[in-house]
């Protein structure tokens, strides 16, 4: 009887040899919300072990990171104002700008990543200008602020870019701006196939960013349309775009790989607030073994595709794998 496969598997040493699929911390980026005051860190309900924290525990938290190995990180800010047009992301000593001067002075190894979009700084929880006759983001005039956003972080020193508010030829409108000042060398990560998911239900809570009237749908991704999704992270690759990005990740395996064989282009994911919320519930109430499940989610996401994992599972990773 032919037993190769078999074979293969008898032992723990060569089941590591022929493993085709591994993880390291180099492979992850860590989320942090950063919130306007002092000595605060608040742990969230619907996501234990994920805080909102003042830049003074934001300096703590990098230290922390870094003692495990998590070299990257990809920061939120929740300002303390906030306003129809999200100002506060538009000023040199607004909540981000703030961060990142500072996190890169104490940690200059960091590799400091910025969510680019208004959803956390506007009073009305959209992602840009209101056009209210429709009921959406005017999509010309957001990618006007989105420029001036992108120009205040890079000038604050952060590493990379990462557009979320999926506005049409955002990323063509970002380089234009960059390049034009003179970032030439500053790369941008776009959240370039971002579905209108019900999995970013708790991220709302951290990042307080609820919309107050209507949903997203009107410039997310609908979760049926698989060849839009496509099309999708191609067009951001096309306007130059330097990574690309699938979000959420668990329900969306098909389109990870799906990007995956349309393009070179390094390919993150986000493994977002719900998935990492699931996980924590089932653990809690004993019906998963919450390592092994945590830990295989992640290698499907690699095995999918991903060169990139954003994930706030991300720490106990670094522990697991310092372990072993």
């Amino acid at each position: 009887m032919f037993k190769r496969f078999r074979r293969l598997r008898m032992n723990a040493t060569l089941r590591s040899l022929v493993r085709e699929t591994t993880l390291s911390m180099d492979d992850f980026i860590y989320p942090l919300f950063v919130k306007s005051g002092e000595g605060i860190k608040k742990e969230i309900s619907s996501m234990p072990g994920v805080y909102q924290m003042s830049l003074d525990e934001i300096l703590k938290e990098c230290g922390s990171l870094q003692a495990l190995g998590i070299n990257s990180i990809i920061l939120f800010g929740i300002p303390e104002v906030k306003d129809s047009v999200g100002s506060d992301a538009l000023c040199e000593h607004g909540i981000i700008a703030t961060a990142v001067k500072a996190i890169k002075k104490s940690y200059p190894t960091m590799f400091v990543v910025t969510d680019l979009c208004f959803c956390e700084f506007t009073d009305h929880g959209h992602c840009g200008i209101l056009d209210m006759e429709h009921e959406s983001v005017n999509n010309d005039a957001t990618l006007e602020i989105l420029a001036k956003q992108a120009l205040v972080h890079a000038r604050s020193g952060v590493d990379m870019i990462a557009p979320s508010g999926m506005m049409d030829g955002m990323i063509e409108a970002l380089r234009e701006a960059l390049d034009s000042e003179g970032f030439i060398n500053l790369p941008i990560m776009s959240y370039s196939t971002k579905f209108a998911s019900a999995y970013y239900g708790p991220f709302r809570d951290v990042a307080e960013s609820a919309p107050s009237f209507g949903d997203r749908k009107t410039y997310q991704m609908d979760p049926a349309n698989r060849r839009e999704a496509i099309a999708e992270s191609v067009e951001d690759e096309m306007q130059g775009a330097d990574i690309l990005m699938v979000k959420p990740a668990l329900a969306y395996l098909d389109i990870i790989r799906d990007v995956r064989n349309a393009t070179s282009t390094p390919l993150a994911i986000y493994n977002v607030s719900g998935e990492y919320a699931m996980l924590k519930a089932a653990g809690r109430a004993g019906v998963i073994d919450y390592e092994r499940v945590m830990m295989e989610t992640m290698l499907a996401f690699k095995r999918a595709g991903a060169d990139i994992i954003i994930s706030y599972h991300a720490k106990e990773v670094a522990e697991i794998l310092k372990r072993k």
